[in-house]
Parts: structure tokens; C-alpha cells; sequence
């Protein structure tokens, strides 16, 4: 993560303030530093938070780790026990900077200036349509006085200046209510101080609530800066959703350097000690811990919530920066366990980015060399190898266990991870143009390759990626989700004819009975005696293809090829398309020859063709069809076909689906993305017809091929020299293109 240069616009929040973020719960208590002092949070013309206080600051977090100081209490005795060195390395460090002092007082005086100006533009111009906002129905001299007091917030200079951990409770035990107590305090101090009464306080709270609405319409965080300061000093007490459009807003500015002021984290501690946390305060919280260092005080807010009933808020967002920052600090050790926790905790989805960092950072730091020393803590976690290439096995296993395929920045990723962890040994990891030579074993290779199509040879290492097919329960899974979603994809489709006033009765009633159908088409396909199915034909696809419009004579001369290749075919058809006259689409129709009728009907005669009935989806049942057990006409026994068999029969699972369909329909609906390439690849093969030169009757040579030769996802295989290849497919490269890592053999041979 990269560290801007310092901004002195706004005065950081220091720690101390983060601890306190826990929400009323407070189980834990952060280890973190306090600050030297209170600074108001709505200064008045003279009062500009300086670079000079941030030094401070930092000089105080420097002391804290000189004296192991592990908490705001050992702080606190250690400010008593230890003025002197304190103030004069501070002091020491406050003269470096004086040089700088009056360009960071003038940045910070325009940012203040352009944020004020925005909260007074905005002010104005929601008061300007009270008209149409029922709260402001007050007098117009309430409203005046109470938009003079927010936007004269900073003349007013007989205020006690506060901040947001004036109003946290000051330990872990907080009292209920604290926060409330704190801000009615305050609020009867502003009120004591501006004259105003309890009515026009409210009127500023619900002006300041719209003003977070605004903002979010407007995309402008801006003027929340400002507004922020005016809640603190006035005592307001936001409602959770306004709180909520804060954070909305305030994380829409891009602009905010980490040791700046945080903003947001002050609106996450100050709703969580008000209201319920939420994953939104939580994730401020971490990211605002993490963007200052502390991955300690970071996992110490996890582990408070996450045995209680806050811990569904455990996600990604809220634990992904802090696995990154111990990446970052080299502390693989810290990394591999929480990276155990996360794959670990069900709410936690794991993603390729993440996946890739860390891999590539236990790479950099040396962790997969043959020599390696051993990650810190790895064996309790479960991992039999804790270093060299098996433990670099088990942590890409759990990764293809999670995610399909990486994007080109992933590749990146590991490219220069594993680049600079094996730096000063034989390396193929220098870009990501394809390699296309074979690499000696004693090469690391981490780059891009282009697999044979029809091999499945990676032309680097020589291993060959497989075909990775549906595992039985997985096949039992796609059968059953399959029959569960025909009744939603029915409903739709029904719903649909509805609408166009094609469905005479109630169509819910219609989806029941094609689901029904359905149902009994799987327990035919699974009682029927005879032989097998071994091709499944997606009769609508094939009888249409190259000609916009069915084409029978296609249709039969699919089902003769099959046969003569070994092939039990079924032929699944719409009802629609046996009749002699159908529409095709609108405005046009389409008339059977006689013919083309006695071809249908020896189909069916032959039990090659299952007619689906109207009001049902055709695609639910090949795709059904293909994983069907058919129990009585296999009686138990394998039907798919070796490769290099003595019959020349196109290898692979059977039944096969004949069908050039790209499933775009049912590929995100109706099945799982890994079940469904598995399923796809397996089992869908592809067609072509030559062109028919004089009668579409005349026979055609047709030709079939896979839709893939090797699985889409991520796969190791064995080299000949029995290290293990890994082959990524990457997002947006050919089809044949992998990312592929292997590590270089122990002794080179």
C-alpha cells in the first residue's frame, strides 16, 4: 500500500481515538497511543491544526514503542514518569520543521476556506427550498438564527474546543448511555453560549441531516467537513441513517491522505457508541487503523467482535486490509493466520486479488525456497509443509478451491513476487509475453502461456492440463438444482406469455404442471428400459443452424451421423416444431413437407426423439438429460467412452450434448460457475455442417469437436520431472493462454 505524501490540511486522529471504537459492546481494549493534547475540532480564524502537532504526534508514537507502552493508561503514567524527554525530543523536532511551517499553514487555510465555502453554499441553497421540505416549518426567524449559528461556527471563540473522544467512553467498560450523557452535556453548553433554544438546536441537527442527503445527491463531500465540526461542537445527536449518509458521502473523496484527519473513522466511532455497529464502521475502523500501521490494534477490534453477536460482520472488506499490511511488513507469519482465519470464516469471501497478494508477498519474503525456513505458527494451523514448494501446493489448491480464474493485475501479482523471492536464481518471470520454449528444471517459471489447443501441452514445463469433470456428487447437485430452478425459469417464462395475453389460464398454475412434466421426463429417463442414451441432440439448435428457419432434413442427418459413430441419440424438440404449420417469429411462418412430418414421426417411433410439451423450456431438458444416471438401461455399468478407443468414438462422459448453444441464458442462473464449466466442458461437444451444393437433402460430412480440451479453471499438474505446474486461466487473454508457475526442481536435474 502506497503512502502519500503528508497533507497538513486537517489535524490526524490520533489512536487513543480508534480504541474506543468498539461500540457499546467495548470486549477489547486497543493498544494504541494518546495524544499529547486536545485540539478543537471547530478552530476559529487563528487556530490552523499544524504540521507541528502531527510531529508531535508522531514523536509520541515513537516514545510509546521505545517504552513498550501497551495501552492509554501505561500512556498516561508514562506522560507523568517521562515529561522531560518527551517535550524536549518533541521540541527538537518541532524546530526541524519550522522551515516548512508557513507553506502548510497556507495549504491548510485554502482547504479549510474551499470546505467552509462549500458548507455555507450548500446551506444556503437547502434553505432556499424550505418550501418543500415539511421540517423546516418553523418561523423564519428560527430558521435564520439556527443557519447563522452553522454557518458563523467559526467566529464563535468563547466555545470549549472538543473532539470526538470527548464524547467516547473513557474505557472498555463504557456505561451505557455515556455517549448521550457526554453529547446533552455539550449540547447545554452550546445552547448556554449561542442563545439558542432547544427547538432551533433541533432545527440545526434535521438542516445538517438534509445537508447529508444533498451531498449525496451532489457526489460533494465537501461541505461535510465543515458540517461534521458543527455536529461535535453543538452536542447533535444524528440519527443512524444520517450517520450512515456520512459515511456514503465522505467515502466518495478520493482525495484524503492518510495522515490526514479521519473523518470517517470519527463518524464510525461516534455511531457505534450511539448505535449499533454495522460492517460500513467496522471496515472505517480497520482501514483507519491499518492506513496508520497498527495491524495489532486492527485484529484486536476483529477478535472483540468476533465471538459475539457482532461477528457476522466479520467480511472480506473488514479483514483484507489488514492481511495486506502484515504482507506488507514482511510478517508472513501474522499473514498465514489470519489468511486461515478468513478462509475459515463463512461470510468472508475470498477473491483472486487477495489470494494473489499473499501468495506473492510469502514468495517475496523467501518462504517457497527448497531451503526455506519454516512460516512461524504454520503446523497449528493445520499445513503438514510450512515451506518450500508443497507448502506453495497447498496454498494454491485452497486458492483453486475458491476462485476459477485470476485477472491480468493478479498475474502481476505473482509475477513479481516470485520474481524478486527467487531473486539470484535462473528465472523466467521477466514480462508476460508467452513463452514458448521448454525451461530447464532449474528454472522458477512465472509467466505467460499459450497451451496447445489440441494437446494440452504447456509448451514451458511439458505438463499437460487435463479435463477436470463433474465429481459424482457434483453431478447428483446439477440434477437436483436443475429440477428446483425449472419451476422459477417456468414461472418467468409463463409470466412472460402473460404478459403478451398468450397464456389463457393462470400461469402459476401452468409453471406447476412444466415442472411436473419435467419431473416425470427425469424419472422416464432413469426407468426406461433398452439401451442407454449416449448423445443428447439439442433438436432446436441443430435444426436451425445456418438456415434461420427448421430445417429437418439437418435434423436427421445429425442423428445418422451419431449412429454411425456408436451413438444412442435423443433428439429433444419443441412441440411447437413437429406441427405442420408454426410460427417462427413474428410475421412469419413456416410450413412442413410431408416428408419432413415422416421423418418426425420415425424419430419418435424410434424413441430418438423426447417431444417437449408447450408452456415448457426445451434447454431444461437436454441439459437435464446429460446427467441423468439412467439407471435401468445402464443397469450400473459405465457408458463413457476411453480415449484412443479401438471403435474411433469421440472420447469423454457420456451422454454427450450436441449443441452449439453458448448457455448464456442459464450460465449465471442455474448452476454454480464451477459446476456449470465443468459440466460444460465435459459434456457439451460442438458441431459444423459443410455447405449442401444443390438439395438440402443431400448428405453433409459434419464434424464435431469439444467445447474444451482442457478445464477453464485452475489446475496443477505434474511435470515430467515431477514438479508440480500450476495454470491460471486469466480474464480477458485467449482461451488457450494460462499464467503458469513452477518452481525450479531441488537439485536442478
Amino acid at each position: 500500500m502506497k503512502r502519500q505524501a503528508s497533507k497538513p490540511s486537517k489535524r490526524m486522529l490520533s489512536s487513543s481515538h480508534l480504541e474506543r471504537a468498539v461500540v457499546r459492546r467495548f470486549t477489547f481494549f486497543l493498544a494504541s497511543v494518546c495524544p499529547l493534547t486536545t485540539t478543537c475540532l471547530v478552530p476559529s480564524p487563528s487556530f490552523i491544526p499544524s504540521h507541528r502537532y502531527r510531529s508531535g504526534i508522531g514523536r509520541c508514537q515513537q516514545q510509546r514503542r521505545r517504552f513498550g507502552v501497551a495501552s492509554l493508561h501505561d500512556m498516561q503514567g508514562l506522560m507523568q514518569t517521562q515529561p522531560s524527554s518527551l517535550c524536549a525530543e518533541t521540541d527538537i523536532h518541532m524546530a526541524m520543521d519550522e522551515k516548512n511551517e508557513t507553506n502548510n499553514l497556507l495549504d491548510t487555510n485554502n482547504i479549510m476556506s474551499v470546505n467552509q465555502t462549500a458548507f455555507v453554499d450548500a446551506i444556503e441553497e437547502i434553505v432556499a427550498k424550505r418550501n418543500v421540505l415539511r421540517d423546516f416549518r418553523k418561523s423564519d426567524q428560527d430558521l435564520e438564527q439556527t443557519k447563522q449559528s452553522l454557518i458563523g461556527m467559526f467566529s464563535i471563540s468563547n466555545l470549549p474546543p472538543c473532539s470526538v473522544s470527548d464524547f467516547l467512553p473513557p474505557s472498555t467498560n463504557g456505561v451505557k448511555g455515556y455517549t448521550k450523557q457526554k453529547l446533552q452535556e455539550r449540547r447545554e453548553l452550546y445552547l448556554d453560549k449561542t442563545n439558542l433554544t432547544l427547538d432551533q438546536h433541533k432545527l440545526g441537527t434535521v438542516l445538517l441531516a438534509h445537508l447529508a442527503d444533498h451531498c449525496a445527491k451532489t457526489s460533494n463531500p465537501k461541505p461535510l467537513y465543515a458540517a461534521w465540526d458543527n455536529i461535535l461542537s453543538a452536542g447533535m445527536t444524528p440519527l443512524s441513517r444520517t450517520l450512515s449518509t456520512y459515511l456514503y458521502v465522505l467515502s466518495l473523496d478520493g482525495d484524503v491522505d492518510s495522515e490526514e484527519r479521519d473523518i470517517a473513522a470519527e463518524v464510525a466511532m461516534l455511531h457505534d457508541a450511539l448505535y449499533e455497529p454495522t460492517e460500513k464502521t467496522v471496515s472505517l475502523l480497520v482501514k483507519s487503523l491499518v492506513a496508520r500501521g497498527d495491524a495489532a490494534g486492527a485484529e484486536a477490534l476483529l477478535d472483540g467482535i468476533a465471538d459475539g453477536s457482532l461477528s457476522e460482520l466479520l467480511r472480506h472488506r473488514t479483514t483484507s486490509p489488514i492481511l495486506q499490511l502484515h504482507c506488507e511488513n514482511g510478517d508472513i507469519g501474522s499473514a498465514l493466520r489470519l489468511y486461515h482465519r478468513m478462509r475459515t470464516t463463512s461470510r468472508v469471501k475470498m477473491d483472486d486479488l487477495t489470494y494473489s497478494n499473499f501468495i506473492a508477498a510469502v514468495a517475496e519474503n523467501g518462504y517457497f525456497l527448497p531451503d526455506s525456513k519454516d512460516v512461524e505458527g504454520g503446523k497449528d494451523l493445520g499445513y503438514e509443509s510450512v515451506s518450500g514448494p508443497k507448502l506453495l501446493d497447498a496454498l494454491i489448491a485452497e486458492m483453486a478451491q475458491d476462485v476459477l480464474d485470476i485477472s491480468e493485475e493478479s498475474a502481476q501479482i505473482l509475477q513479481k513476487g516470485f520474481a524478486l523471492g527467487f531473486q539470484g536464481m535462473e528465472c523466467a518471470a521477466n514480462s508476460l509475453d508467452p513463452l514458448t520454449s521448454l525451461c530447464g528444471n532449474e528454472v522458477m517459471v512465472a509467466n505467460r502461456v499459450a497451451v496447445d489447443h489440441d494437446t494440452g501441452k504447456c509448451p514451458a514445463t511439458n505438463a499437460t492440463l487435463r479435463l477436470i469433470v463433474l465429481e459424482p456428487e457434483q453431478r447428483v447437485h446439477v440434477h437436483d438444482t436443475l429440477l428446483e430452478m425449472a419451476r422459477a425459469k417456468s414461472m418467468d417464462y409463463t409470466a412472460k406469455l402473460a404478459a403478451k395475453g398468450r397464456v389463457t389460464h393462470d400461469h402459476v398454475e401452468k409453471a406447476e404442471l412444466a415442472t411436473k412434466i419435467l419431473k416425470d421426463f427425469s424419472d422416464w429417463l432413469d426407468c426406461r428400459e433398452g439401451r442407454p442414451y449416449t448423445a443428447i441432440v439439442d433438436g432446436a439448435n441443430v435444426a436451425y443452424f445456418g438456415w434461420g428457419k427448421v430445417n429437418v432434413h439437418q435434423l436427421n442427418l445429425m442423428v445418422e451421423a451419431l449412429k454411425k459413430q456408436g451413438e444412442d441419440p435423443l433428439v429433444v424438440f419443441p412441440q411447437k416444431y413437429t406441427r405442420r404449420k408454426f410460427h417462427l417469429r413474428q410475421g412469419m411462418m413456416q410450413v412442413l413437407q410431408d416428408e419432413e412430418l415422416e421423418i418426425l414421426d420415425k424419430l419418435k417411433e424410434n424413441d430418438q426423439m423426447y417431444v417437449v410439451p408447450p408452456m415448457c423450456l426445451d434447454d431444461m431438458y437436454w441439459m437435464l438429460a446429460s446427467v441423468s444416471n439412467q439407471t435401468s438401461s445402464t443397469n450400473g455399468s459405465s457408458i463413457d467412452v476411453a480415449k484412443n478407443n479401438e471403435e474411433g468414438r469421440f472420447p469423454g462422459l457420456r451422454p454427450i450434448v450436441i449443441s452449439n448453444d453458448k448457455m448464456r441464458d442459464h450460465k449465471d442462473e442455474l448452476l454454480d460457475e464451477r459446476e456449470f464449466r465443468r459440466w460444460a466442458c465435459s459434456h457439451i461437444v460442438n458441431y459444423n455442417f459443410t455447405e449442401f451444393i444443390e438439395d438440402q437433402r443431400d448428405e453433409r460430412e459434419i464434424s464435431f469437436h469439444a467445447a474444451d480440451i482442457f478445464s477453464d479453471e485452475i489446475q496443477g499438474n505434474e511435470c515430467p520431472d515431477g514438479a508440480v505446474a500450476w495454470h491460471f486461466p486469466v480474464s480477458g487473454w485467449d482461451a488457450n493462454e494460462r499464467f503458469c508457475l513452477r518452481l525450479p526442481s531441488a537439485d536442478g536435474n
